[in-house]
């Protein structure tokens, strides 16, 4: 994982985190309007601090049996073994918790997220510490933070039933408490030159405003 730490002038503190999912990993048009997004954010807001997570090149495994059954053992009654299941899992919520921001670069893959996010979904909804249930039901305890999700595609399927994306996303994120979600969506990509250069022209500047 690559930190960047950026002071400019002001007094805003900002924590941003950047999760970019595209097998594509730099390259991917996900990834590069997340990359213009945090250029933006960074000349708008006073200090910043930006972490970027590549899910492609520091992919985070799939969840194991063994992992999963760790989760649920008190810290001090962990084996070593289990402690090792559960470190990734504990870094990753450290992230969240820290951050005020989350920026995750989304393409659609067969018409849904990238296996890399949903790995690092199961590793991040933790019963007791990213959420907990009541008697009233589940509650998130990541509360306070935005999340603003890139989403890119070769077609359009906004407002369509083949768009499980934007639902799966935004409960996921609401079930663990960040209900500010808001989606930059850039569709058309594969259908030839000008449908591409409008539908990122538009998400940019769509960016550009939410990063003012």
């Amino acid at each position: 994982m690559l930190d960047i730490h950026t002071s400019f002038r002001g007094s805003i503190m900002t924590n941003l985190l950047f999760l970019s999912t595209s097998l594509h990993s730099a390259n991917a048009s996900s990834t590069q309007l997340g990359q213009q997004f945090i250029q933006t954010w960074q000349r708008e807001h006073g200090d910043a601090t930006i972490r970027h997570r590549d899910l492609a090149t520091d992919p985070v495994p799939h969840l194991t049996a063994a992992r999963f059954a760790a989760f649920a053992v008190p810290p001090e009654q962990r084996t070593p073994e289990q402690a090792a299941e559960v470190e990734l899992s504990d870094a990753l919520i450290q992230e969240l918790q820290d951050s005020d921001v989350i920026v995750i670069a989304l393409p659609m893959y067969n018409f849904g997220i990238p296996s890399t996010l949903k790995a690092y979904f199961d590793h991040i909804a933790r019963a007791g510490i990213t959420f907990r249930y009541t008697a009233q039901g589940p509650e998130g305890l990541l509360t306070g933070k935005r999340a603003i999700v890139l989403a890119t595609r070769g077609g359009r399927y906004v407002g369509t039933p083949r768009d499980t994306q934007t639902r799966y996303v935004r409960d996921f994120l609401g079930f663990l408490g960040i209900d500010a979600v808001e989606f930059v969506y850039a569709e058309g990509l594969a259908m030839g030159g000008e449908h591409r250069e409008q539908a990122l022209q538009s998400a940019r500047q769509t960016l550009s405003e939410l990063a003012a």
